[in-house]
């Protein structure tokens, strides 16, 4: 049982187990099928440097230096080994759900290379290993040692679920054991905490999967230390004589050169913050550890902060795409409401832990919010990050570029126009790959108190459901998001159980109750209960029921809290899960002069060349005429009727798999 269990007031909910669900979807398919057969060859290749025209990984070789394999120095960034790490935690959910003997082989041979870098405390890190352990635990504000830690750990879960192998948990366990001989509030241990958040959330699962109680403590501990006074890391800066392994380290301003504890989400403790700031992947990391803590734990003040900082995060400083992270000046939050789109940043593996936090809540407070916010970073903002071939990246997320300013600007060198086939700093391909391959884990969850099984995305696949002494198979069809149709079977149900089913009522439907057929009966509202965002139907149920939904999916027009200037006068185009983006190659150059028609109408067009089923928007709009000669760049000269013109959409998801040029989000509106 979980340690320090005072009652059973939380009740957190279990996600169904993702061998438990498999995914047979008409979207989300091609994009499983990518992760498997695609996403991880490129990426294996990619981290042995043999991808011609992309930058250097240098990870496997830095750990075979480590190993001593090889012969020379350590190349790269400090956290370089957590790419592979994130590799192999995504080869674990690919084999968990579709066993291959081929990579399997593969990933125990790059587990045999960690079991000869790890050393005989336990610990690992190439950068260290090769540069000088006599440096190690020396600069935890800056050098991730921690970081990888957690994604070694997390890979190790993954792994062992899907094969039953114990070689990398035994290497992980090893190296959580030496982290928990080295840090803690004891006499003769290290009173800190790492400068990146991931060891948290990651000693968790290790916990869940072993059983260890060690390990949850150990969690416990680095978010309960962190923020506390005196500050770790102003100290362990001073214990190093003020010096830095960036240089210059944008976090450490010139005239002090200290840490700058906001930014590490470090100011104060965690049940004090109220406002997301500093990196943006930091906080939402820690976040999910928060989550995950509060409800093992029973640890109400720490669910309240973490309710206090998603609602924060979500209603003033998340872009409609479900980006987050608005400024490229640290990968960071700023403050709420400035949300510019072409300097955003919005790292793809922001999105990622935005994703991670949100289901965390679910399973604490099943509410739909926490839902709609997962869903609308995962079908926008994650899957933008990769092109449709799987071989090229978003690092960065904008909602305008102009790849003329991109060019040439050094305030937008961060926001590319075409996807990237790797990164000297890539975190974010691997983080894409192990959460296309552990979808599944989020479409439902159960709660064995209430007797209640959730549908929080609709996704087509069939879930084995284990609820309390009921177990039955839950298929889901569905035509989304291009339709809002979905229809679940139940099956293999052992006689009859009363239990109950509920399915999410999406934010995009705009507040209309959808219909509803039970075993081909329409449903009257009065037989379904809708609870904190939730359809729920409660009954004795028998195997071959069924219930079919139909779900309103208007072509939303969004306008930004006034607060957010960079919107002003402007509109965002929504329909189901997927915003809407108006590319260069559907509406010619300069789309800043094109505005959309306040009540016009959009109809809806199927365009199988941007991907099979995919639709795409048709509404009216308008074109600024010229008022300014060709070579004037103001002029006096009456403004013109702008023209009529059509206005063509599609999801900002597949934008950029075409001909290069400009792309905007929020576009202007006339009357």
């Amino acid at each position: 049982m979980p340690i320090d269990r005072l009652n059973d007031k939380l009740n957190p909910a279990s996600a169904v187990p993702l061998k438990s669900v498999s995914i047979h979807d008409p979207f989300w398919t091609s994009y499983a099928n990518l992760a498997r057969e695609a996403v991880i060859p490129y990426q294996w290749e990619a981290l042995n440097d043999r991808v011609e025209g992309a930058a250097p990984s240098y990870a496997i070789q830095n750990l075979r230096i480590a190993a001593g394999i090889e012969q020379g120095s350590f190349n790269g960034f400090v956290f370089q080994d957590s790419d592979l790490y994130k590799w192999l935690e995504a080869v674990g959910y690919r084999l968990s759900t579709h066993p291959d003997p081929h990579w399997e082989t593969i990933a125990d041979e790059a587990i045999d290379l960690l079991e000869k870098v790890q050393l005989p405390d336990g610990y690992i890190n190439s950068f260290y290993q090769i540069n000088g352990l006599d440096k190690r635990w020396s600069n935890l504000t800056e050098a991730h040692e921690l970081y990888c830690a957690g994604h070694l750990i997390e890979a190790a879960v993954s792994y062992y679920h899907a094969t039953g192998k114990r070689k990398i948990l035994d290497i992980a366990c090893r190296f959580a054991d030496c982290i928990d001989r080295t840090f803690g509030t004891e006499p003769g241990k290290i009173r800190g905490y790492d400068g990146h958040q991931e060891i948290e959330l990651a000693l968790v699962k290790l916990y869940q999967t072993t059983g260890e109680e060690r390990y949850i403590k150990l969690a416990a501990y680095f978010i309960d230390e962190r923020g506390n006074s005196p500050a770790f890391f102003l100290d362990e800066f001073e214990k190093r004589g003020r010096t830095s392994i960036w240089s210059p380290n944008p976090h450490m301003p010139d005239n002090t050169r200290k840490p700058d504890l906001k930014y590490f989400q470090a100011d104060v403790p965690v049940r004090e913050q109220k406002h997301a700031v500093g990196h943006s992947v930091r906080a939402v990391y820690m976040y999910t550890a928060m989550a995950d803590l509060a409800g093992l734990n029973n640890d109400p003040t720490l669910l309240e902060a973490c309710r206090t900082l998603w609602k924060e995060m979500t209603r003033t400083q998340m872009y409609v795409t479900g980006g987050i992270g608005s400024t490229h000046h640290g990968e960071a939050f700023t403050a709420s409401y400035d949300l510019p789109n072409d300097t955003v940043y919005a790292e793809t593996c922001a999105s990622i832990g935005l994703v991670f936090f949100a289901s965390r809540m679910l399973r604490l407070e099943p509410k739909a919010e926490y839902a709609d916010v997962l869903e609308r970073a995962l079908y926008n903002t994650v899957i933008s990050g990769i092109a449709l071939d799987g071989k090229s990246y978003f690092y960065v997320n904008p909602l305008e570029v102009w790849p003329h300013a991109c060019s040439c600007n050094p305030g937008k060198h961060h926001v590319k126009p075409v996807r990237q086939h790797w990164f000297g700093c890539a975190c974010c391909p691997p983080n894409i790959a192990r959460l296309l391959t552990s979808l599944g884990e989020y479409i439902y969850t159960t709660d064995a108190v209430s007797r209640t099984a959730y549908t929080h995305l609709y996704i087509g696949s069939e879930a084995n459901v284990q609820l309390g002494d009921s177990s039955f198979k839950l298929t889901q069809t569905t035509a989304m998001p291009w339709s809002g149709s979905a229809s679940f079977k139940l099956n293999e149900l052992n006689g009859s159980a009363s239990f109950s089913l509920a399915f999410r009522l999406p934010g995009w439907t705009n507040g209309k109750r959808p219909s509803v057929v039970l075993n081909g009966q329409p449903l009257a509202d009065s037989a379904a209960e809708v609870r904190d965002g939730y359809l729920v139907i409660t009954r004795e149920w028998s195997s071959e029921d069924t219930i079919e939904l139909t779900l309103d999916m208007p072509v939303l027009r969004l306008t930004a809290n006034a607060e957010v200037r960079y919107n002003a006068g402007r509109i965002a185009l929504q329909r189901g899960p997927l915003v809407y983006c108006l590319e260069e190659m559907d509406n010619g150059s300069k789309l800043a002069s094109l505005s959309i028609k306040a009540d016009g109408e959009f109809t809806t067009e199927q365009n199988d060349n941007l991907l099979p089923g995919a639709v795409v928007l048709v509404g009216e709009g308008y074109r600024d005429a010229v008022v300014v000669e060709a070579d004037q760049l103001y002029s006096a000269a009456s403004i013109p009727q702008p023209e009529a013109a059509a206005v063509r959409a599609v999801p900002y998801a597949l934008w950029g798999n075409r001909t290069p040029g400009e792309m905007s989000v929020w576009v202007r509106y006339r009357n």
